[in-house]
């Protein structure tokens, strides 16, 4: 098998995970926390930013002001999906970035997150 069609076939056998993850200002310790159902996707998330395409407007600003390098991304949990019986997914994964934004409080000064009303 050719690389390309081995590094395909790795790509597809690669576990899907949900979980929540931060993104944080290095120069200034500002924090957004996010959530996704696929980790994979934190890539998209830099290339919003990088394109000048994200809906958070302050994160994009100071990621215009500061440059990649003036950020770090990190996961923070991933989500424990259940296999017995009925799991929601999307409700799990909701509840779990809720729980992050209530210990770390990435709002106003200390972050780019609006708080939401529960």
């Amino acid at each position: 098998m050719d690389r390309k069609k081995e590094l395909k076939q790795q790509y597809m056998e690669t576990k899907i995970e949900a979980g929540v993850y931060l993104i944080r200002n290095t120069a200034n310790q500002k924090i957004f926390v996010g959530s996704t159902r696929n980790l994979k996707t934190l890539n998209g998330k830099k290339f919003e930013l990088e394109q000048g395409s994200s809906m958070n407007k302050t994160l994009q600003a100071e990621w215009n002001e500061f440059g990649k390098d003036g950020f770090e991304f990190e996961v923070l949990e991933v989500l424990e999906k259940k296999d017995d019986g009925y799991f929601n997914e999307k409700k799990a994964l909701e509840k779990l970035e809720y729980k992050w934004l209530q210990e770390l409080k990435p709002f106003e000064g200390r972050g780019y997150n609006k708080e939401k009303p529960r």
